[in-house]
């Protein structure tokens, strides 16, 4: 029976899965309520039963699922409900916020048309009504000038206004309850920051309550009231924020709060930065580096003027809000974009400069690990192959001799031996992205672009893949480009660090000082945003990041991060 407390309700609930290989548990016995006006986070690694768990709520299980036991929304058994009614339900009384806003959204449909689409198909509104319930729900999320952007299409706004229209759409029919399934993972500290204010503050108007599946500990810390644990599909510790967070009691939650990288705690080392007579043998400078994009006719330009110095062996991080221009650059490194000005030397050869045999030399030398392994691999190719492949495109070594180099760096990433003929689909995302790095170490390059390598992984996977990193760069001595939004991540790693926004870099230095001492309002914004994995800590960098935001408004009329 349900119990009339709860908005949703998971009672002794499993799911089994029917395979070809045989019967595959995902979810065991799992039992959890969540009250209105209550956010309850569930976490655990990916494959732990999370996502499984929450789609019973929505009728979005797979064929091949035996559902045991009851999922209750609003008292409702959605486990023996027909699919006519669990259509009805959705959206009006229970409703999702996906990871990934941009696959949420249809790309053809403008933003207004999906929103209305929620409060036609449920009898809500129509028509004129409806549109002008769409503005005011676009306008209450966030998304300025709502009258105007209202007929406008998903790729024209940001990651961060994609997500705010996703939850438009959620709240459109005044759900009891919402399912956030990982809703900031995509996002920079500061987008991600505001995302959370505005759930926060919709769920205190609303009195809904919210299922928060998350990996990010910070997140858990910022926003929920409970927090709930799972390990391989069952329920391993259930309990108040402040106790589970500040006292854990599992030895797998004590692991997750281990893995979370914590500024100004890190004790991952890397190599010092090889000097050579006193001297930085420098791998990478840019000076007055100026790249341009093309829109409709239209140059743009994204990076103004940036001026980078990697010494050999050293790892500079590159930080800012999604659109400053980090990828850019990275990209422009690369050679996947075209330099309009300035220089741009690697090992003091100008890329602008070369051609030809020159120009495929000199990117031999660099290496480049992406941010999703599962699209930079080919799915096609086994994983010998995809490692080897730059070395049969720069014609090094025979078939022996690049399988060994394969067995070497399989070694090196932690992998075994035997993954050399399997294919990216048969492994997890993090062994995946530890493929990614052995392809762009095969050939032992001087300077490595890592952009966002880590951001889509677990905490305990991250973990483990950044202590490989800091093995891999003390053994190679490579240079390294470290692109990301987790300051943590950078305080971790990185020697120096370069601070970006608007496609301009606005502070630079030591990690330490700028990190910790920084002296730009906006790099003390981007640090106050960043979560940390303790409730009382985190509640004070909320009204701390507040008051930066309002100096900050004070003294540009804009609030950062915004791209408007």
């Amino acid at each position: 029976m349900p119990n009339p407390e709860y908005v949703l309700e998971f009672e002794n609930l499993s799911v089994t899965f029917a395979t070809e290989f045989g019967y595959v548990e995902a979810v065991k016995n799992m039992s959890l309520g969540v009250k209105p006006g209550e956010i309850v986070a569930l976490v655990g690694e990916s494959g732990s039963g999370k996502s499984v768990t929450s789609m019973t709520a929505l009728g979005l299980s797979p064929r091949n699922a035996e559902i045991d036991g009851a999922t209750y929304v609003v008292g409702k058994n959605v486990t023996n409900m027909s699919q006519d009614k669990v259509r009805r339900m959705r959206g009006s009384d229970v409703a999702m916020i996906f990871q990934e806003p941009m696959t949420a959204l249809n790309p053809v449909l403008r933003v207004g048309d999906q929103v209305m689409e929620a409060l036609s198909v449920h009898g809500v509104a129509h028509g004129k009504q409806a549109e002008q319930r769409a503005i005011e729900l676009l306008d209450m999320v966030g998304i300025p000038d709502a009258d105007k952007r209202f007929r406008e299409y998903p790729h024209q706004f940001s990651g961060g206004q994609r997500q705010r229209i996703v939850i438009a759409i959620a709240i459109a029919c005044g759900p009891k309850v919402i399912i956030a399934d990982e809703p900031t993972t995509a996002l920079d500290v500061t987008v991600q920051a505001e995302i959370l204010d505005l759930m926060r503050s919709l769920k205190d108007k609303l009195n809904t309550g919210i299922l928060l599946i998350t990996h990010n500990m910070g997140v858990v810390a910022d926003m929920a009231d409970r927090v709930a644990v799972m390990l391989k599909g069952s329920k391993v510790e259930e309990g108040p924020i402040r106790e589970v967070l500040k006292n854990p009691q599992h030895p797998y939650t004590k692991k997750l709060l281990a893995s979370v990288p914590h500024l100004g705690e890190s004790e991952l080392k890397v190599a010092e930065p090889e000097r050579r007579d006193g001297v930085d043998r420098l791998a990478l400078k840019t000076q007055g580096l100026c790249v341009d994009y093309v829109a409709r006719g239209k140059r743009v330009r994204a990076v103004h003027d940036a001026n980078i110095e990697i010494a050999q062996g050293e790892i500079v991080g590159l930080v800012g809000e999604s659109g400053s221009g980090k990828s850019t650059i990275a990209k422009a490194v690369l050679g996947l974009l075209p330099v309009a000005e300035g220089e741009l030397l690697v090992h003091g050869n100008s890329l602008t400069s070369l051609r030809g045999a020159e120009l495929k030399a000199a990117r031999k030398r660099i290496g480049a690990v992406f941010q999703d392994p599962a699209a930079s691999l080919d799915p096609r190719f086994p994983i010998g192959d995809l490692i080897t492949e730059p070395m049969v495109i720069h014609k090094v070594g025979d078939k022996k001799s690049r399988l060994d180099r394969a067995y070497e760096l399989l070694d090196a990433v932690r992998l075994p031996r035997s993954v050399v003929n399997r294919f990216p689909h048969e492994l997890s995302g993090g062994q995946r992205q530890r493929i990614s790095i052995a392809r762009a170490l095969v050939l032992n390059p001087d300077l490595l672009i890592a952009d966002e390598p880590t951001s889509a992984l677990d905490v305990s996977v991250q973990a483990s893949v950044l202590e490989m990193f800091a093995e891999l760069q003390r053994e190679f001595n490579f240079a390294c480009l470290f692109v990301s939004h987790d300051l943590a991540v950078i305080d971790m790693l990185a020697h120096r660090v370069a601070v970006m926004r608007n496609g301009r870099i606005v502070e630079q230095g030591l990690t330490s000082t700028v990190l910790h001492n920084p002296r730009e309002l906006y790099t003390q914004e981007l640090l106050a945003a960043a979560p940390v994995p303790d409730p009382d800590e985190q509640a004070q960098r909320r009204a701390a990041r507040h008051e930066l935001v309002g100096a900050t408004e004070l003294g540009d009329g804009k609030l950062p991060g915004t791209t408007l």
